[in-house]
């Protein structure tokens, strides 16, 4: 390199050298500025200089142009003003969790309160390096503020659920004092709120839209299957495990009541025809899965054999499945192994005294997760076998669990010794495709449906002279099913109504009765809005009725 060349390097590198000099100045000028602001007091004493810094001013609110000009105060004023500064600038900050209160009760001490947390969407970053990366705090007292704020937020939430966890304990106790007072138990028009009846058989016309008392306990016992989610819901807001009676379940019920005992018709009997076979349809929550379950326990309660699905769904979605090559059918053995587990909690008393009427040999597939037996294709049951016998060998063999729920079938179609019902709740699942796949190609799958289960494809069908009632869940539904369902009888759906007005009425005021409504907030007017509102869904009513004012 010649001279010129370094001559202009050396020149270049001191020019740079310079430049990063006054930068570094400018820094230490503007931080020597900003720190140094000061409120000058007179004192007897002489002056009294408060820094920024020492008062712990945040910028937001205290913008440092504000002190460009000296401030004279006296010493008095300066403390004054150092203790209103620091607690104004302590002060934390309000959550945007806002807890909304609900009150619930007709006494001022004790309310029923509810969280809801009201979230507000984050806007995405625009920043090109954005991407899926969190925003970093700048510095330690964004960060420190960031935690103190959830630290706040935290601690409101725990706060609203505290307040809701007393005030659902006050409402409690002050339902345990009501229950003194029997002037309470009053419905619409002077009419009693509870019935009197003891059971379910005892239930008259006169007796709808009341309600009746329950033991969530026997009710266990009676289910064991599972209770309705409705119901479940029902006793936990409510405090109080009952029921409305309901027009459309005494129909439900002298139904079949009919088809067993035809002289106890009556005159006075409107609502559904005399039909063995019935599919329950309707809007959502208008109650088709408690009204299927107090039938249950109805039919129960009257000594009959009863095969209860609460979830229909569960046969379709979940579990092993397996393609049997003897029936083209597909097998899900550990459904079929809860299947029988369920239907003999109840039932094991009755079926030990029920002999079985087919011997013909029971087909094995493949077991839960062990594969096909190498030795075996069927087995066959003794003679002398009850149906308990025929349950007991599906739940211990897992090979016989799908094969002996199809012959269970069977078997319960000549049950004559005592009634049998079969009862589906989420029969609608039945008739859509299952969450199982059968691989076509090394890329595609075919959507397995619910009558190539050989489990559905035994109870699926109407088309036979035993009793059976299938309820629609809309909640589970995939897709609205056509009018005409397969092996059906077109004559079989029957729609379940929502509340009337009546029965609105009494629902209301059980509400009441039940402190889920203020008394000093309760008028006609309010819960027929309310009513009309909702266009009489149960648990929309239920949940819109503490809101009145």
């Amino acid at each position: 390199m010649d001279s010129t060349g370094k001559t202009a390097t050396s020149f270049y590198r001191r020019e740079v050298r310079q430049q990063r000099r006054r930068n570094e100045a400018n820094k230490r000028k503007m931080h020597s500025t900003q720190p140094h602001t000061k409120f000058k007091t007179g004192s007897p004493t002489g002056p009294v200089i408060i820094l920024l810094s020492e008062l712990h001013l945040c910028p937001r609110y205290f913008p440092l142009r504000i002190c460009e000009q000296p401030l004279h105060f006296s010493a008095v004023e300066v403390e004054m003003w150092r203790s209103l500064l620091r607690a104004v600038t302590s002060a934390p900050v309000k959550s945007s969790l806002i807890p909304t209160t609900i009150a619930a009760t007709n006494s001022q001490a004790s309310q029923l309160t509810s969280s809801r947390t009201f979230a507000v969407k984050k806007a995405k970053s625009s920043g090109p390096k954005a991407g899926n990366k969190k925003a970093q705090p700048k510095s330690k007292a964004d960060a420190k503020t960031k935690s103190k704020q959830e630290e706040v937020a935290g601690s409101s939430v725990d706060d609203a659920v505290h307040d809701l966890i007393s005030d659902e304990r006050n409402r409690r106790r002050l339902l345990d004092e009501d229950e003194r007072d029997k002037s309470l138990d009053i419905g619409p028009n002077g009419r009693p709120l509870f019935t009197s009846a003891a059971s379910l058989s005892e239930l008259s016309r006169k007796d709808a839209c009341t309600y009746m008392k329950f033991s969530r306990k026997k009710l266990e016992m009676v289910l064991p299957e599972r209770l309705p989610v409705g119901m479940e819901k029902e006793f936990d807001e409510s405090m109080r495990d009952a029921l409305l009676v309901r027009h459309s379940f005494l129909d439900l019920r002298d139904n079949f009541r009919r088809i067993v005992d035809p002289p106890l018709q009556s005159s006075n009997v409107k609502g559904l025809s005399v039909q063995k076979q019935i599919v329950l349809d309707g809007p959502v929550s208008c109650g088709k899965s408690i009204a299927l379950a107090m039938l249950v326990h109805w039919a129960r309660d009257e000594g009959w054999l009863v095969l209860y699905v609460p979830e229909g769904r569960s046969w379709t979605h979940g579990g092993l499945f397996y393609k049997n090559p003897q029936t083209g059918l597909w097998d899900t053995p550990v459904q079929a192994a809860n299947i029988l587990q369920d239907f003999l909690k109840y039932n094991e008393s009755s079926l030990m005294k029920l002999p079985c009427k087919i011997f013909d040999p029971i087909p094995l597939g493949e077991g839960a997760g062990v594969g096909r037996m190498k030795d075996a294709d069927s087995m066959s049951m003794p003679e002398g076998s009850t149906l308990y016998d025929l349950i007991q060998t599906g739940i211990t063999t897992t090979h016989a669990s799908v094969g002996v729920v199809v012959r269970l079938r069977e078997e319960l179609s000549l049950v004559k010794d005592i009634p049998v019902l079969f009862a589906i709740d989420q029969y609608n699942s039945w008739f859509t495709f299952t969450e199982f796949e059968e691989p076509v190609t090394v890329r595609s799958c075919r959507p397995i449906h619910a009558k190539e289960l050989a489990t559905v494809n035994a109870f699926r069908s109407m088309m036979h002279d035993n009793m059976m009632v299938g309820a629609f869940s809309h909640s589970t539904a995939v897709g609205k099913l056509r009018k005409d369902l397969p092996d059906v009888p077109t004559n079989a759906r029957v729609i379940f109504p929502r509340y009337t007005l009546e029965e609105a009425a009494v629902v209301s005021h059980y509400y009441l009765r039940q402190r889920l409504i203020r008394r000093e907030a309760f008028s006609e007017e309010g819960w027929k809005k309310l009513y009309f509102l909702s266009n009489g869904n149960g648990s929309e009513m239920r949940w819109l009725l503490p809101f009145m004012r």
